[in-house]
């Protein structure tokens, strides 16, 4: 399988995730919820990420996946030394740090971050923040197929 995430680009004084990524200052993303939500378990070392940017429509870098670490029912404390403990790889910003404090969280931590040949992304209506796809042609406008969640159901 492979994943594609998509990166907020709200930063503070401009600074955006995918930045940070293709600089080498972010080598892990979190993603967090109430319950277990996708990529939760979902994704595994070896796999390969793609990376776009919310609202540019351009898949642009790739990396593969290093390490995972899911958590379920954390408590508060949990939930705060888990993020400040992997806040070196995070490089969270303080409103993200409160974004992603949920009981149930997905670390995943890549390498071999590559620059990629941008590719054009084929939204459909009923995408989330995280897709796991079968290939990326699977979402590239062209060769895109109807996206269903079958990939994501626990």
């Amino acid at each position: 399988m492979v994943h594609l995430v998509y990166c907020d680009n709200s930063g503070k004084s401009g600074e955006r995730v995918l930045d940070k990524i293709m600089a080498g200052t972010k080598t892990m993303v979190v993603r967090g919820a109430a319950g277990r939500k996708i990529p939760h378990s979902r994704v595994f070392e070896g796999e390969t990420l793609y990376f776009m940017e919310k609202g540019t429509a351009k898949i642009v870098a790739s990396a593969t996946v290093k390490t995972v670490q899911n958590f379920v029912k954390l408590t508060e404390d949990e939930i705060n030394n888990t993020l400040e403990s992997n806040q070196s790889k995070l490089n969270l910003t303080d409103k993200q740090k409160v974004r992603w404090h949920k009981k149930c969280l997905c670390l995943v931590e890549f390498e071999n971050v590559n620059a990629i040949e941008s590719l054009d992304f084929e939204h459909q209506g009923n995408m989330d923040d995280w897709l796991i796809i079968e290939k990326i042609e699977d979402v590239v406008v062209g060769t895109s197929i109807p996206y269903n969640y079958d990939n994501s159901k626990f």
